[in-house]
């Protein structure tokens, strides 16, 4: 079932249908997931983005989550009438639905859609430079001098976070092999099917996977745990968007951090200047809203140089070329191996 949940010791009564939120007047914000913020993923780095933005910002925090992928306009339109000023809509899907509710309601509505001011800003994440850090890492790490990429899709995110990872391996070195393995083309919960897929890029002889799968990654790490490369070397994990730290047995090496406290801090700073929608909202290496995880598995000297890339890169040394069609993050590998559809 979708949980409300609000995080503030006030409690707004119920309101009329609004008129659209003035400049200044921002003291609720609030979220919409299609699962469950317990992930480790997008939606629970989403959830918990919003709840350390409405800290920051000192507004209320209204999360509504398992909403599944249907028609979202009866909660959009109750978390407006809660006084939720500022809506994140939390998954490509909502978009349409978001923005029409956001219009008849008079509420600033976040989605992946082109912005609209004042009411509709674009928010679309991506990490390819975070990617490209963790493709550093990766050609620093392996041994095998083979890394794996398995993707539970092709969406535009994980084509350029796939791209930024290739081109972060190439930069340490030409001659890696790079092994891109796709589970299917919307696998985002197929656990068993990410286990198998990883599996058999483990048996190229990968020891590095560069995982992106939101729930199916937990079928990535159990391959990771389990299976052991023809050359007998330990294989590594690096994950995406959340830290997994805690459940980790040893093969996580590091994660592309997707950290969006930052990005909605920003949102509500320009909702009470009156600019929301005036600029896109997306990941940045600058405040940390896009970073690598570091962990104890990386060796110092190895950390110092991906330090030192990162700079490169914010002060445009190093550029990171954006790549979201398919069709040229393929293009960019060693090895496709596609599933069947």
């Amino acid at each position: 079932m979708p949980q409300l949940l609000r995080t503030s010791a006030a409690v707004l009564a119920l309101m009329a249908p609004l008129a659209p939120a003035l400049a200044a007047d921002v003291d609720t914000i609030a979220i919409v997931t299609p699962e469950q913020g317990t992930d480790f993923g997008w939606n629970q780095q989403g959830i918990e983005g919003l709840e350390a933005a409405a800290e920051a910002t000192g507004t209320e925090a209204i999360v509504a989550q398992g909403l599944g992928y249907g028609n979202v306009r009866p909660t959009l339109r109750e978390l407006a009438e809660d006084g939720a000023q500022l809506i994140i809509a939390h998954a490509s899907g909502y978009a349409t639905e978001a923005i029409e509710v956001g219009r008849e309601m008079g509420v600033h509505v976040a989605t992946g859609n082109p912005s609209e001011p004042p009411l509709i800003g674009k928010y679309e994440l991506m990490g390819e430079k975070g990617a490209f850090l963790a493709g550093v890492l990766a050609a620093k790490m392996t041994r095998t001098k083979v890394i794996g990429i398995v993707v539970s899709s092709e969406s535009p995110n994980w084509n350029a976070q796939s791209a930024g990872f290739a081109q972060g391996v190439r930069h340490v070195s030409p001659e890696i092999e790079l092994r891109y393995a796709i589970i299917g083309p919307a696998a985002y919960a197929d656990v068993a099917g990410a286990r198998r897929v990883t599996e058999s890029v483990i048996a190229s002889d990968a020891d590095i996977i560069f995982g992106q799968g939101n729930g199916s990654s937990f079928g990535m790490i159990q391959a990771v745990e389990t299976v052991t490369p023809p050359s007998g070397e330990k294989v590594w994990f690096i994950d995406v968007i959340g830290d997994k730290t805690s459940i980790d047995k040893g093969h996580l090496l590091s994660s592309v951090i997707w950290d969006m406290a930052p990005v909605f801090e920003q949102m509500v700073a320009d909702v009470r200047d009156d600019s929301f929608g005036t600029k896109e909202y997306a990941l940045r290496l600058e405040d940390g809203s896009q970073r690598l995880l570091k962990t104890d598995h990386i060796p110092a000297e190895v950390w110092d140089e991906i330090e030192t890339v990162k700079q490169q890169i914010i002060d445009g040394t190093i550029e990171v070329t954006v790549v979201t069609e398919p069709a040229d993050t393929r293009a960019m590998m060693s090895t496709t191996l596609a599933a069947a559809e």
